[in-house]
């Protein structure tokens, strides 16, 4: 009996470090603490739903607040948002069968001098959704939720540019105080 109990706690335990390194081999890290170079970050533009998304996230993973744009802000985030809906393809009687949605958040930051410290950039985002007359009103329910996703999926990976920003002085030689980051590998066929 005693041996049987030691044998499962060892397998559970190789179990969990197993899977530990498993995590940590992929590169997989909590978000943790960021450490933004503005302290003061101003956000004109976007949706209430999406500014206050961005403002919980910025203000409760680092020092950074969020402030008024008249409160002398060391950064300005400007964003501007669109959403639409495309047909994706029809059944044989030419009544639509699937949805393409799409999301996108154009986006700038300046700083307090005017200094473009990220140029013009757009983060674009996409589902597909199918569709039927027949569950109408669950159909419209589902592509809510899917804008909603895009736009919190947005709102990360905004986050995480955002923390790019290495100075809000930038030498001329620097791109923009953007901190220079590998190449993306080719996507596979």
């Amino acid at each position: 009996m005693f041996t049987r109990t030691a044998a499962m706690s060892r397998r559970s335990f190789l179990t969990l470090l197993g899977g530990a390194a498993a995590l940590s081999a992929c590169g997989f890290q909590l978000r943790g603490q960021q450490d933004y170079a503005f302290k003061r970050l101003a956000i004109s533009g976007g949706n209430p739903q999406m500014v206050a998304r961005l403002e919980r996230i910025v203000e409760g993973g680092s020092d950074t607040v969020i402030v008024k744009p008249y409160e002398k802000p060391d950064a300005t985030l400007n964003l501007t948002e669109s959403a639409g809906m495309n047909t994706l393809s029809l059944n044989a009687q030419g009544v639509v069968q699937e949805y393409e949605l799409s999301y996108s958040v154009r986006y700038s930051l300046s700083g307090a001098d005017g200094t473009l410290l990220i140029p013009p950039s757009a983060i674009a985002l996409n589902r597909s959704m199918t569709y039927s007359d027949q569950y109408a009103l669950a159909k419209q329910a589902e592509s809510t939720l899917l804008y909603n996703d895009m736009c919190n999926d947005a709102v990360d990976q905004l986050t995480r540019r955002l923390a790019s920003v290495r100075s809000l002085h930038p030498a001329p030689d620097e791109q923009l105080g953007i901190a220079p980051r590998a190449p993306l590998p080719v996507p596979p066929l």
